[in-house]
């Protein structure tokens, strides 16, 4: 079974995959790519799911996204998992690399014609635009919530209980790329960023857990 060495050097694959993908896309190598998979989502997705998604994408904001890595970091502190507490500040230095990357890496991102948001209430975070649209903060802190738990209970639990819940875990990360992709939020690109970079932290920080079941 793979363990934490194996977990701790595929964040580390990630992260430079991540690089090398942020340096293409800045290369603007996925422009044809970008505006026809977005057509395609919206063709074949019905406009019922306006609303849902609409919701459902509210779950990445700043503000819920944050409250979940507090709770995550209150956990491995009370368990005295004193290198993953330390790591677990890795989700705010790959949301720094997110804004940089909004700020820097020409990347405009989709067109008004392809927004199908329809909820009126937004988050403060809401307010704060920056010019480009690489990589996805929503996929950023999405992918560093649900990597680092993907990785903590395939490690710390029984099998009966990564069955139950991994798959789920799964399917809320796909759910949440589709539906900033559908509502014309982002390019698959930016999805795509994001989900590399947030995994790359969260899988990092969930390698650094100790391997034994009681604390250290």
């Amino acid at each position: 079974m793979p363990g934490r060495k194996f977990f701790f050097a595929i964040s580390i694959i990630l992260f430079l995959l991540f690089v090398y993908f942020s340096y293409l896309v800045a290369k603007e190598t996925f422009v044809s790519f970008d505006f026809d998979t977005t057509v395609r989502f919206q063709d074949k997705i019905p406009r019922r799911f306006d609303l849902p998604f609409s919701f459902f994408s509210l779950l990445g904001m700043t503000e819920i996204t944050g409250l979940v890595w507090l709770a995550l970091f209150i956990f491995v502190l009370i368990k005295r998992y004193w290198l993953a507490t330390l790591s677990m500040f890795t989700f705010w230095g790959a949301l720094a690399l997110e804004v940089f990357g909004k700020m820097f890496v020409f990347h405009p991102g989709p067109p008004f014609l392809f927004y199908r948001g329809v909820l009126k209430f937004e988050f403060p975070s809401s307010y704060a635009h920056t010019s480009y649209s690489y990589p996805s903060g929503h996929l950023t802190r999405t992918a560093f919530i649900i990597s680092f738990l993907i990785v903590y209970i395939y490690l710390k639990t029984h099998w009966s209980i990564k069955m139950l819940i991994i798959p789920g875990l799964v399917l809320f990360l796909a759910l949440m790329a589709v539906s900033r992709i559908y509502l014309g939020e982002h390019w698959t690109t930016d999805v795509l960023g994001g989900l590399l970079l947030g995994s790359s932290a969260g899988i990092l920080t969930a390698s650094l857990v100790p391997k034994s079941l009681s604390p250290d």
